[in-house]
């Protein structure tokens, strides 16, 4: 119970935060960069209880982020569909590709897993580049209509954030709250030992289902915010190095930790913007960066805010007795 409260106050806080950021950002193109910082991090939580907590490694969720993405925008532009079933039906897709392909692909572990899945995410890419007639093929899939609810179309930067942002925490405390349950315990286990967690009655086969198809689902809901979005998508957006992109961001924020999850995939998305202005060294810069983050934050950006908290409260306490005594 005391954690739920520690969770509801964590992720209200932060979207009290978020709520607050378009009012003190000097103009609208930081508002683009936000969204899709939320994009992202709704992607990225996803890969991490597959990653961080259940330890088995994707290298293809790019795939289900551009298939949840193509299947509302062909719903939706080329069938006429209405928005909110176009967007249901990606993320069904996405889900339902996942538990297809999830149930041979988790049999393997380690490097074997990493080339299914892999491959798998090379195969989308592909159909998606060469269906010209359904896709677009390369030059992209046009004339996405907006989101919109009730008759209301989101028509504003500003309204499709806060919709994102709200997605995003109801992303961040479904997954605390999923890692502090049994099933969480069980995918810790898991990610110790397969062959313990086998031996204390654990149904390994099923959680890693599970979370493959969750994580996965976390994607496909990001991807049908994407498409509303822009309005136009391309295969190129979904290719292997978005997939690696996502793996960093995993990496950076901190494994098996959800704020990490945030934090890595806004720091990373937000990064490149605001490099821009090296225009030359933008890639040695950033991948500086990167290193000396690796090298001085190896358990990643979130345990070494809880690190740093550890020595300021450590350093407190000395004080404090003295002036109570």
């Amino acid at each position: 119970m005391q954690g739920l409260k520690k969770d509801l106050l964590l992720t209200g806080a932060f979207l009290s935060a978020l709520c607050l950021a378009p009012w003190v950002l000097p103009s609208g193109y930081y508002l683009t960069v936000l969204i899709m910082c939320c994009l992202n991090a709704m992607t990225v939580v996803g890969l991490n209880l597959l990653l961080g907590y259940a330890g088995q490694i994707s290298l293809g969720h790019a795939a289900f982020y551009g298939l949840a993405a193509y299947t509302t925008a062909i719903l939706t532009t080329t069938l006429g569909l209405p928005v909110a079933l176009g967007m249901l039906a990606g993320v069904g897709l996405a889900a339902l590709v996942a538990f297809v392909i999830g149930i041979p692909t988790l049999k393997l572990s380690g490097n074997y897993l990493a080339m299914a899945t892999l491959g798998f995410g090379v195969i989308v890419y592909i159909f998606l580049n060469e269906t010209v007639g359904l896709t677009g093929g390369p030059s992209g899939f046009t004339g996405i209509p907006r989101l919109n609810a009730a008759g209301l179309t989101l028509s504003s930067d500003r309204s499709y954030y806060y919709l994102t942002a709200a997605v995003l925490c109801a992303v961040v405390l479904l997954s605390l709250n999923l890692i502090r349950s049994r099933l969480g315990r069980a995918l810790r286990a898991l990610h110790t030992s397969e062959k313990a967690a086998q031996a204390v009655g654990i149904d390994i086969a099923r959680y890693k289902l599970f979370i493959f198809v969750l994580s996965a689902a976390f994607a496909g809901a990001a991807g049908v915010l994407y498409a509303h979005y822009l309005t136009f998508i391309a295969p190129s957006s979904f290719g292997f190095l978005f997939s690696v992109e996502l793996l960093v961001m995993v990496v950076l924020g901190g494994m098996a930790s959800v704020w990490g999850s945030v934090t890595g995939a806004f720091f990373l998305t937000a990064l490149p913007e605001f490099l821009r202005m090296f225009e030359n060294v933008e890639i040695i810069i950033y991948g500086a960066i990167l290193i000396l983050c690796m090298m001085f934050l190896p358990r990643g950006l979130a345990g070494g805010v809880s690190s740093l908290a550890v020595r300021l409260r450590g350093r407190a306490r000395p004080g404090e007795d003295d002036h109570a005594s």
